[in-house]
């Protein structure tokens, strides 16, 4: 199975070992399934809200990597009650989702588990500028960060942690190589967004202007 550009990605972050990876809302599941063959130490966690969707894929599961059965558990749960197993190393991706949707789930995962280390990969769908600085306020720190082109889209794709001392930007700093067309695309579309949301709103902050910083960089 060929995972998207934007998958891949976050497959490709989970270098360090976790004794568990809770795979919420990622494209059917498909980003946990090519877990189990990069992490094969690690119990990946499949977890979504929508019954019909988790049997279907316990179901083809059980047909493709029932040998290996031991390494999987399929949840069907609200993300934002996960029962973290405490004392173990544990990473939560969250992908394809919209960023208040994404915020609220991870706020909630905070608050049941402020006692212990969160480490999270986060891929929001829109709304990358209010996601940081939510992720901000809650007191997370960057371990990385990458730009993903796909379809004509973009996203964001951000590996944070509470233990991490680098602070997270408002507007993104290790993702950024300007001499990259792409990037240069995306900021120039995310500047005019801004732009445009500024003009017709009473909005008094100027988003666009911590973006247009960047160019002077």
């Amino acid at each position: 199975m060929k995972l998207s550009s934007r998958l891949d990605t976050i497959k490709n972050k989970v270098t360090d070992h976790y004794n568990h990876i809770w795979d919420c809302c990622c494209d059917h599941g498909q980003l946990g399934v090519a877990l189990l063959s990069s992490q094969p130490k690690s119990m990946i966690h499949f977890v979504d809200v929508v019954d019909e969707l988790m049997v279907d894929l316990e179901s083809q599961l059980q047909k493709h990597a029932s040998a290996i059965q031991s390494q999987w558990q399929v949840h069907c749960m609200d993300v934002a009650k996960l029962p973290l197993i405490k004392g173990k190393k544990n990473l939560i991706i969250i992908a394809g989702v919209g960023g208040d949707l994404l915020i609220e789930l991870v706020r909630s995962i905070q608050t049941r588990h402020s006692d212990i280390e969160l480490e999270f990969i986060l891929c929001p769908v829109l709304h990358n500028y209010m996601v940081r600085c939510e992720l901000i306020e809650m007191g997370f720190g960057l371990i990385s960060e990458t730009l993903v082109k796909e379809n004509k889209r973009f996203y964001e794709v951000l590996h944070i942690s509470n233990q991490a001392a680098k602070p997270i930007t408002s507007v993104g700093s290790d993702m950024w190589n300007l001499l990259d067309s792409d990037h240069q695309e995306y900021l120039n579309k995310t500047i005019s967004h801004y732009q445009r949301m500024e003009a017709n709103s009473k909005c008094t902050s100027r988003v666009s202007e911590q973006y247009q910083e960047l160019i002077g960089k």
